[in-house]
């Protein structure tokens, strides 16, 4: 039973990296295609989280007048990675249902489609990390050698990831409701991770609640560093790496278990 397990994980991932120029392939056309037929075209990639920084930025600091010093940047910084996790979450969570034509050839690999939505997402939020060190410099925050750090903390992340659209790739081809039911859970879930607050700002009877959420682990660590200019919390993180692994592991499981009956729901 377990070589069994262990085989259908390591062909999923033999099978994506066979075909790892398709998913490149695909995931460009994902990113060229949000915005075809504007007149800016593939702009908007940075111009739509500046839009969205000055609208937080407008609401937060004039308006509720959250007393912290660079607080946009402290929100920009939390807000970015937030937008990937969620978009991520949405479009992955269809990939299947919306695959068509292409999840009932024989021979195409569905567990690309999935891994397609995570990847465009992922390179979207790459993109506009320059976005955040101009700003950042433009508001008096020094960017720190801490930085460094950001590859292990993004792969972690996007392990969780992953493994989180998998098993919800895998439910909407079977409920059609997951991704509306996700949609509001997904709002629910912005406001219990620290994106938009310090964690000061949480009660301190309440505040261990909050490391029981990946997502606000994923959160302070990116406020460590592009923010605050410290380590994050290794410890956390490396939970974090073996909650993630199992998490793809069982995902992976559950898509290859059920990817069979994909066509015939479709």
């Amino acid at each position: 039973m377990h070589a069994s397990r262990r085989n259908i994980f390591l062909r999923h991932l033999e099978e994506l990296w066979r075909h790892r120029s398709l998913v490149a392939a695909l995931a460009g056309r994902e990113l060229k295609g949000r915005y075809r037929g504007s007149v800016l075209g593939f702009l908007w990639t940075f111009l739509n989280p500046l839009l969205l920084l000055s609208v937080y930025a407008l609401v937060f600091s004039v308006y509720f007048r959250v007393q912290m010093e660079h607080y946009a940047v402290f929100m920009f910084t939390g807000l970015l990675p937030w937008i990937f996790f969620s978009q991520a979450l949405m479009e992955g969570t269809g990939a299947i249902s919306d695959g068509g034509s292409l999840v009932t050839r024989v021979l195409f690999p569905q567990q690309v489609l999935p891994v397609v939505k995570v990847v465009a997402n992922l390179v979207n939020y790459l993109l506009s990390l320059p976005i955040l060190v101009g700003f950042m410099l433009a508001s008096g925050v020094v960017p720190t050698w801490y930085m460094v750090a950001f590859l292990p903390v993004v792969a972690v992340h996007l392990l969780f990831t992953t493994g989180l659209v998998l098993f919800l790739t895998t439910a909407n081809v079977f409920m059609r409701d997951t991704r509306h039911i996700l949609g509001n859970l997904l709002t629910l879930w912005f406001f219990l991770t620290p994106v938009l607050y310090p964690l000061t700002q949480v009660p301190a009877p309440y505040r261990f609640l909050v490391y029981l959420n990946p997502a606000a682990i994923f959160t302070l660590a990116y406020h460590d560093l592009f923010f605050w200019g410290r380590w994050p919390r290794w410890d956390l993180l490396g939970l974090m790496l073996v909650f993630s692994l199992v998490l793809l592991a069982l995902g992976i499981w559950v898509f290859e278990h059920y990817k069979e009956y994909f066509a015939e729901k479709i």
